[in-house]
């Protein structure tokens, strides 16, 4: 592949753009300046700077985001900064989003992608991904809520309850719940149809995949590598 449309296809810009960058002796490959923009390379693996600014080239991009509050999961937000403000400008150029979404007060672990197959097959109800949420409540959790949330409660446009897969108590006002079915502001409707609600809400695992063991803060990033994508296939 041409050494401009390497650099299009991770989200420099357009392809005259790259072409100038190249040009302009903006672009380095092991240090060296790469300044032929047709010259070609073996795409995958290669490792380039840009402004001195290190990648590596990736088909696509897998990422795990600690999402802070105040975000809106949208690539046009409405009344909040969207998630992708938190990413390299590169990435909302290659069509990087999130699967699916975390409400916009809610904080956690948030998977993101360009690729469009990752991206669905993720999403899918059929997978019964299992997915680990940490709410607090308001009022104080009592063994009734707990036992409430595990047999299922009715909410407004669902045919069937809703049950939590495992739910524990963590604190006075605190509680565990782990969920599959991944509906619209499921978490807080819960707990408000069993008579309490939800004053916070963090998420910490997807499938096998922790968000205390990928070493990130609030408002980072990190690449998902193939040991990652696999922890997302388990059951956690």
């Amino acid at each position: 592949m041409t050494l401009d449309r390497i650099l299009q296809s991770q989200g420099f810009g357009t392809r005259k753009w790259c072409r100038s960058l190249i040009e302009n002796g903006d672009v380095s490959i092991a240090g060296i300046a790469a300044t032929d923009p047709d010259e070609k390379r073996e795409a995958e693996g290669l490792e380039f700077t840009v402004f001195d600014e290190a990648w590596k080239y990736r088909k696509h991009v897998y990422i795990a985001l600690y999402k802070p509050a105040g975000y809106e999961c949208s690539r046009k937000p409405s009344h909040h900064p969207g998630v992708l403000t938190l990413l390299p400008e590169q990435f909302a150029l290659r069509d990087v989003q999130p699967v699916g979404r975390l409400d916009h007060d809610t904080k956690g672990l948030l998977l993101m992608s360009d690729d469009g197959a990752f991206i669905h097959a993720q999403s899918s109800p059929r997978r019964h991904v299992p997915k680990l949420y940490v709410a607090d409540t308001q009022e104080p959790v009592t063994g009734g809520l707990i036992d409430a949330l595990l047999k299922g409660v009715m909410l407004h446009d669902e045919r069937f309850p809703l049950a939590a897969t495992s739910c524990r108590m963590v604190g006075e006002h605190s509680i565990e719940i782990i969920l599959e079915q991944g509906k619209y502001h499921q978490v807080k409707r819960m707990l408000a149809a069993a008579g309490n609600h939800c004053t916070a809400l963090s998420r910490t695992r997807i499938g096998g995949l922790e968000l205390d063991e990928l070493d990130i803060k609030e408002g980072e990033w990190r690449y998902l590598e193939e040991a990652d994508l696999k922890l997302l296939e388990q059951e956690g």
